[in-house]
């Protein structure tokens, strides 16, 4: 909102007080956008180094509760019948790679699949184990639920991290997250969602949506109902008179400042390519029915749509309604596992992860858009007491595609049970290092803490194994 401060404030250049007044109400746009961009300004002039990087962007498919790697991307039907399940192994188009029975249209594109199936954490706690796939830093201490953010496990997720260092390619952030943020039962947000010591001016933006609604909009980029473009455009260029009027702050350099925030948040609501971002409707009713009708498919769908209008990252959480159970919420299968993966989890993940490869390989854009799909761990080997598996962060399976990324490969290996690791482990921080080395940032590259101290974006080693 604009407020004019200070007693007996005098308006001229012919400047009604009423429009003053519109101009407070439309937000100074139509929406809480400066107030967003605001804080963000001062990453804007940081600059992605050059590394060669294939990627221009990246989707991440976060599983929040997480998957079991049996019944995914690591069967094991020679294992004990307590250990396998009864979701039985499925041969893909890749000779001698195996994924589980439910992921048929995956199993069709292993070809474009890489899969790591040594992952570890050694974390069995959904808020600490996410913290560190999410920024790839241990938390302090393992093994933490129910953890919320702050120090001294601040440090910024690999969204923040591209915000700060890679600028967005349109007027659209560098990084988004939707169509929530990530929560446990007890409604405690996890830690690693943020941009951390970075502060929010590199923070990835946060659109709280429901894409499979017929309603669906994103209330942030939504003018109000009586406000169209062109008034929009005559509010702007009132804004700009205002403005001239207050030249006595300049001194102070607030205005300056402000102005950028205003005419940024003016260009995206403005820009065609911004608004049509978000317009699912102008997909066809085939493309939408591929990606499947529920909120994680259509998100992976606007994931999509984003990336190809110029968002450097996107990360697509797991949808959690009202409607999940308390007792196994999302992936977070303790009971009925085989049921609910069956008909709540898998297909639709088969179908959205399908359908993007599809897309992005039809449009010429695979090569440069790295996908990965993660979560914050596995399962346990064995099934518990009440048909479910419970939390296991020794090893479990993550995937990535596209992006400089071999496909049609598997690297590492789980032992016989799926218990631990076997041989290539791999750690959060090596995923964190490949993701950036794929999107021209190595891992050594500095980022500053709020001290000023220069920090590397990861530890980890590139997993060179999986470069194309």
């Amino acid at each position: 909102m604009l407020s004019i401060c200070g007693p007996g404030a005098r308006l001229c250049d012919r400047i009604s007080r009423r429009e003053a007044i519109q101009v407070g109400t439309l937000g100074l746009t139509g929406l809480a956008l400066p107030r967003l961009l605001a804080a963000r300004e001062a990453g804007s002039a940081r600059k992605s180094p050059a590394n060669g990087g294939k990627a221009k962007s990246c989707i991440v498919l976060f599983l929040m509760g997480g998957p079991p790697q049996h019944s995914t991307w690591d069967p094991k039907p020679e294992a004990p019948a307590e250990v396998r399940g009864e979701i039985g192994p499925l041969s893909t188009n890749v000779p001698g790679i195996q994924f589980g029975e439910l992921m048929p249209r995956l199993g069709a594109r292993a070809d474009k699949l890489c899969v790591l199936r040594a992952v570890s954490t050694g974390d069995n706690a959904h808020s600490s184990s996410g913290y560190y796939m999410l920024t790839g830093r241990p938390h302090s201490p393992l093994n933490a639920e129910n953890a919320n953010p702050g120090f001294p496990n601040n440090w910024p997720n690999v969204g923040a991290v591209v915000s700060a260092l890679a600028p967005s390619r349109s007027e659209l952030p560098s990084a988004v997250r939707l169509p929530s943020h990530i929560f446990n039962t007890d409604g405690s947000v996890w830690p690693g969602q943020d941009a951390g010591f970075l502060g929010r001016k590199a923070e990835p933006w946060l659109f709280r949506c429901t894409p499979a609604s017929p309603d669906f909009k994103i209330p942030e980029f939504s003018l109000p109902m009586d406000v169209a473009v062109d008034r929009l455009a005559l509010r702007h260029s009132l804004l700009g008179r205002l403005n001239q009027q207050f030249a006595h702050l300049e001194r102070t350099g607030v205005l300056d400042h402000y102005d950028s925030q205003t005419q940024r948040a003016y260009n995206l609501l403005a820009s065609p390519q911004a608004r049509a971002a978000f317009d699912l409707p102008r997909e066809s009713n085939e493309v939408r029915d591929r990606y499947s009708h529920t909120q994680f498919g259509q998100s992976v769908l606007l994931a999509r749509r984003l990336i190809e209008a110029g968002v450097r990252l996107v990360q697509v959480n797991w949808y959690r309604g009202a409607d999940e159970p308390s007792d196994a919420p999302c992936w977070d299968s303790h009971t009925n596992e085989t049921k609910r993966l069956k008909q709540v989890l898998i297909p639709p993940l088969d179908a959205a992860f399908s359908a993007l490869l599809d897309d992005l390989s039809q449009r010429g854009l695979l090569d440069e858009t790295l996908v990965v799909c993660l979560a914050e761990f596995g399962r346990t080997p064995k099934f518990n007491n009440r048909a479910g598996r419970d939390h296991w962060g020794h090893v479990f399976s993550i995937t990535l595609a596209g992006g400089g990324v071999r496909g049609g490969i598997v690297h590492g290996a789980s032992d016989r049970l799926g218990a631990h690791a076997k041989d290539g482990l791999v750690r959060p921080e090596d995923i964190t290092a490949t993701i950036f080395h794929c999107l021209g940032l190595t891992a050594d590259t500095e980022i500053k803490d709020a001290q000023g101290r220069s920090l590397v974006i990861s530890q980890g080693q590139v997993l060179r194994q999986i470069l194309a």
